[in-house]
C-alpha cells in the first residue's frame, strides 16, 4: 500500500500513483493605514491541498473500476482521514476533482491506459 484515503488503499492492484503533492497555506491579513505601510496579521492556517497523480494499465498496474471507487466517494461529499504507508496521518481530506484522460483503445473499446489526477483538501 502507498496511501489510504479511508478505506481506499492505493496500491498497485488499484490506482498507484507515481506523484505527490502538497500546498499548505497560511493566511496573512492587511489593514490600511493613513502615512504608513499597511499593519500586517497573521491569521492562521490557510488550505492543505494534495494532489496525486498516476497511471492506470490493467493488467499491469491498477484498475479503472478504482476510478469508479473514487469518484463514488467524491459524490457522498465525506472527508476521509489520509495516511501515508510510513503510518504518517495527514489529516480529514475531501476529494474536490478527478482527472482522468483514457488512451491506447483496444477493438472492444477497452482503454489500456489511463492518467489520473486526484485532487484533495484538508477539513480538519
Amino acid at each position: 500500500m502507498l496511501m489510504s484515503l479511508g478505506l481506499f488503499a492505493f496500491e498497485t492492484g488499484s490506482a498507484p500513483f507515481q506523484q505527490i503533492a502538497r500546498r499548505s497555506e497560511w493566511r496573512h491579513g492587511e489593514t490600511e493605514r493613513v502615512g504608513a505601510a499597511p499593519a500586517g496579521q497573521y491569521l492562521g492556517p490557510g488550505n492543505d491541498t494534495v494532489t496525486l497523480s498516476g497511471i492506470i494499465a490493467p493488467g499491469i498496474a491498477g484498475r479503472h473500476s478504482a476510478l469508479r471507487t473514487l469518484r463514488e466517494m467524491a459524490s457522498e461529499g465525506e472527508a476521509h482521514p489520509l495516511v501515508d504507508a510510513q503510518g504518517y496521518v495527514y489529516g480529514d481530506f475531501v476529494i474536490l476533482s478527478l482527472d482522468e484522460t483514457r488512451t491506447h483503445f483496444i477493438d472492444t473499446g477497452e482503454a489500456r491506459k489511463a492518467d489520473f489526477s486526484l485532487e484533495l483538501r484538508s477539513v480538519s
